[in-house]
């Protein structure tokens, strides 16, 4: 059973368990900047292509994910020499039960990066270590960036997920261009990161209130011709009567409205061509036949209500 306990490491001590994550820590990190290394030298490469085929607006994007690369690297290296520190420290750490202060920014930096760096999940063991070494309080201040929890500004910087700057992208990419004897024009590229936010809402508000469905008026050209001129179409259900439907003001007000929608409509044919004073388009004259439709229907409804108030007039 002894010798099940020290393969599986279950009794060793906190020195060894912490100088053991350590080890690992510094060697992953050393692969991982290798590999981020050269993925970053691809994409500074594809950044200057971007910029010699003018495709700057793709560069403005991509511009963002080469600063994320940048922070993670600068972050990896803060780690590494936080964590090369502690471990020439350990056996301060495991004799003192408190945090040594001279210790307290490097271990609150690694606890704090534990949670933000996913592919050094041996941050995490270390932090369980440190969690039953100083308790759950000193790792959730930590975490949570509470007063003097003594992390490192830096990392805190480096591995925080809000976006660049406008500054901060311009200038990665004038270095890129620096960097590759690229002769770039920046103005365009200042003249989109100097816009402000107001500036953006009023060229979109603009654009909407382009689209808007343009307002169908009748000309006099339209009017004093044969063709009919179009008319605004009200609701009907906004025009709700409190009369009872066999009043005679009811019957009257129906019949008049009937006896004119068919004089209209014996005067002017519904399927009579819609002419407009300027060149309409096609949804304009969809839009007119439209109303047209909804008038003859409007009309259809108010013959039958004549309808239906005669029948009961006669039959009282």
């Amino acid at each position: 059973m002894s010798s099940l306990n020290s393969l599986f490491n279950r009794s060793s001590p906190f020195g060894t368990k912490c100088k053991t994550c350590l080890n690992l820590i510094i060697s992953r990190i050393k692969l991982l900047r290798n590999r981020r290394e050269m993925q970053l030298i691809n994409m500074r490469k594809e950044m200057v292509q971007y910029l010699q085929t003018g495709q700057e607006s793709i560069a403005r994007i991509r511009v963002e994910h080469i600063i994320r690369e940048q922070n993670i690297l600068a972050a990896y290296e803060i780690v590494e020499l936080f964590c090369e520190f502690v471990l020439a420290r350990v056996p301060i750490v495991e004799v003192q039960k408190e945090c040594p202060i001279e210790l307290r920014e490097a271990i609150a930096s690694i606890i704090f990066a534990s949670g933000r760096c996913s592919d050094l999940p041996e941050l995490m063991h270390l932090r369980n270590l440190f969690t039953t070494k100083y308790g759950k309080e000193f790792v959730a201040g930590a975490m949570e960036l509470r007063p003097d929890c003594g992390v490192n500004r830096t990392i805190i910087e480096k591995l925080s997920v809000k976006a660049p700057s406008a500054e901060s992208k311009l200038k990665v990419l004038k270095a890129i261009a620096h960097e590759y004897n690229l002769d770039w024009d920046s103005s365009n590229t200042e003249a989109e990161f100097n816009k402000k936010y107001e500036d953006l809402l009023d060229d979109s508000g603009s654009s909407v209130w382009q689209g808007q469905i343009p307002k169908i008026e009748s000309s006099p050209a339209a009017s004093s011709g044969d063709k009919p001129s179009i008319l605004p179409v009200e609701d009907t259900r906004k025009h709700k009567t409190l009369e009872s439907p066999n009043s005679p003001v009811v019957s009257s007000r129906t019949y008049a409205t009937t006896k004119s929608n068919v004089a209209s409509q014996e005067h002017h044919p519904p399927t009579a061509e819609i002419s407009c004073a300027g060149p309409g388009s096609s949804d304009v004259l969809e839009k007119a036949r439209a109303a047209i439709a909804a008038a003859n229907r409007a009309s259809a409804a108010a013959r039958a209500a004549a309808e239906l108030v005669k029948v009961r007039v006669t039959s009282q």
